[in-house]
Order: structure tokens, then sequence, then C-alpha cells
């Protein structure tokens, strides 16, 4: 018996078939429940069918939560790091209110596919939520090849056929140009990290056109690099700041960490923070509200990033979503005290 007698007898396509067979979704659980008993009773067994590879139902389903570990971005202990450790304590929270368990895998980055598929062959998951932070497209469609049931957090692909739950990056960049502009500053400086990744190359787009909307830009000498998740003074950029001839009255920084390492590096040199300059941060991590001055900065949303993630997930398991979706989830400017008007700077 081959593939077109299944499909004959069950009455549906071949493709309808060969979904059923990959548990793929496209059709109903109904109609793959009659596929694979058509194919049960004549005795044929599919090849491309793996070994506890069934899609759980969405109740007590195992969720895995995957993190790709690098040196730059997603560190060793990255889940001791404020912004992720808050995005997995609501994942965490999601998980549980769908009545399913949560099993969170950090793999060495180099090694991704190998140790996945020897995780999900001794546990298998009926789903995974992918830190995508710091992956390539190609890593996504690996992972892709192993777990027909992926959603990617934190970044985007707009190239990718991929379910993707990211940060509107853009739009944030955009939100913090037009606040340190309607704020008066214009010799605006620009810190930005030293490993590049698509989340902080789109708030340098979003923050750039947001200052070209107004004739402005930001020169190349107050155009910086920091260590991206390093909270500490940095002394090439004291450095580089000690060196201008004319200081910027404001800083944006592409995330929290290098906010923070900005502000204590200008202090260190008696640069106050913000009667003399301005910092803008990006990501609203908890250290935001307790560094001194308390950080005005971009927020981000992570509860309706996990909140979004996880009902992608349970849809696809009880096929309710069948292709694969991008979604954007904005951004919003919290005000605190480390910005303030260009013509507020005090003596």
């Amino acid at each position: 018996m081959k593939i077109d007698d299944i499909a004959r007898l069950a009455g549906v396509s071949k493709a309808a078939v060969s979904l059923a067979f990959n548990n793929k979704p496209g059709v109903s659980e109904q109609t793959r429940e009659h596929i694979l008993n058509i194919a049960e009773a004549h005795g044929y067994k599919p090849r491309t069918i793996k070994p506890g590879r069934e899609i759980q139902k969405s109740a007590n389903a195992i969720i895995r939560f995957v993190a790709c570990k690098n040196a730059d971005i997603v560190t060793e202990h990255y889940d001791t790091l404020p912004f992720f450790n808050e995005l997995i304590h609501h994942i965490t929270d999601q998980v549980k209110q769908h009545g399913n368990t949560l099993v969170i895998s950090s793999i060495d980055i180099q090694n991704l596919q190998n140790e996945l598929e020897v995780l999900e062959k001794e546990q298998p998951s009926a789903g995974i939520l992918l830190l995508g932070t710091n992956l390539t497209p190609p890593m996504i469609e690996h992972i892709q090849s192993i777990h027909t049931n992926v959603v990617i957090l934190d970044t985007c692909f707009e190239h990718v056929d991929a379910n993707f739950v990211s940060i509107n990056n853009t739009l944030g960049g955009y939100q913090a140009g037009k606040h340190v502009v309607n704020l008066g500053h214009r010799n605006i400086g620009y810190v930005k990290s030293n490993a590049r990744i698509p989340n902080f190359i789109k708030r340098e787009e979003g923050f750039r056109a947001a200052l070209a909307e107004h004739g402005l830009s930001v020169k190349d000498a107050l155009t910086f690099e920091l260590s991206p998740m390093r909270v500490m003074p940095q002394e090439d950029f004291q450095q580089a700041i000690q060196q201008l001839q004319e200081m910027p009255t404001a800083i944006f920084c592409e995330n929290d960490y290098m906010a923070i390492s900005a502000i204590k590096s200008l202090q260190n040199i008696g640069i106050r923070v913000p009667e003399d300059i301005s910092v803008m941060g990006f990501d609203n991590i908890f250290e935001a509200k307790v560094i001194s001055p308390e950080l005005t900065t971009v927020h981000v949303k992570k509860d309706i990033l996990a909140k979004t993630a996880v009902k992608l997930i349970i849809d696809q398991l009880d096929h309710r979503q069948n292709s694969g979706v991008h979604i954007y989830v904005n951004t919003e400017v919290v005000e605190r005290r480390s910005c303030i008007a260009a013509h507020a700077k005090k003596a």
C-alpha cells in the first residue's frame, strides 16, 4: 500500500495525508485521526512518523523554553540578567495558567541542533519557545526541522516563514529619538552595542529616522560602542567622551545595561547626569528604577511578549493556528530623571 492508496481510501489529497503523518498543521484533528486510523487498519506504517513526536493536547503538555547561549548577548548566566529573568517569569506564569509544564533548556549556540535533538528524544515536548535574540535564520530553520510547533521570541526575520513574537524595536528607537528631540536636544549622541543583532540594528534605524524628520543626525564623533551586557564604568567610553571638543547634550543607548554603564562612566569623570548630559535607555529593566538618577527608557512589555508567544504555542496544539505569523509588541517611553529639557540644564 502506498500514500496514494491511503489518500484515496480517506477521501483526501496526498498533501493532507503527508500533513497528518508529520503532525503538521493544515488538517483538522478529526481528519488527521481518520487518516491515521485508515493507515493503521491497512497495516501501513508511515516512515515519516517519529516515535514520541505525536503532538500533545494543550492540557498537561510539556512546553520547552530554549535559550541559546553565547558570549555576547545570551550569556552563560543569562537567566540572572533582568530582562531575560523577567521574561522567563512571565512565560512560566502563562504556561502554568494553561495547565502545562515549562521545561527550560540552555544550549550552547555552537551545538544547537544536536543538543536539541537529544533533549527532544529524551523528553519530547509539545512545543518549543525559542529565545531568538542572538540567532540567525539558518539556526531557526534547523530548529523548525526538529519540531513542528516552534515560536521564536525576541527577534524577527521578515523573510523567514515562522512564528515570531518580537519587540517593535523600530518603533521603540523612533519613540526614543522623538523624545530627546522634543526635549530640545540637537547635539545628540548614540551608544551602540559592540555586538550587532537585529534588535539593536532596528532600534538604531528607528532612532535615526526620528532625528532625520527634524533635519538632525548623529555625528560620527558622537557615536560610541559599549559592551551590551556589562553594567559598570567602561574606560574606552570615558576616554572618548573626554577627548570631545563639544559634548552631546543627550545620549541614547541601545539598552538599559549600556545606559547604566554610560551614567556610571560619566559620573566617574565628573560629568553630571542629567545636568550636563541627559541619558536614555531601552528595555525598562528593574535597575532602571534604582540607578541614580532614575533612568528614562523605552518600556518593553515583557508580559505581553510572553502571553502572546504562549498563546501561539497553545493555539497550534489545538489546531487553531496553522500558518506562521509575525507579531510585534509595541513600546512606550517611560520618563524619569535621567533626561531633562535642553534649556533646563543647570549650571
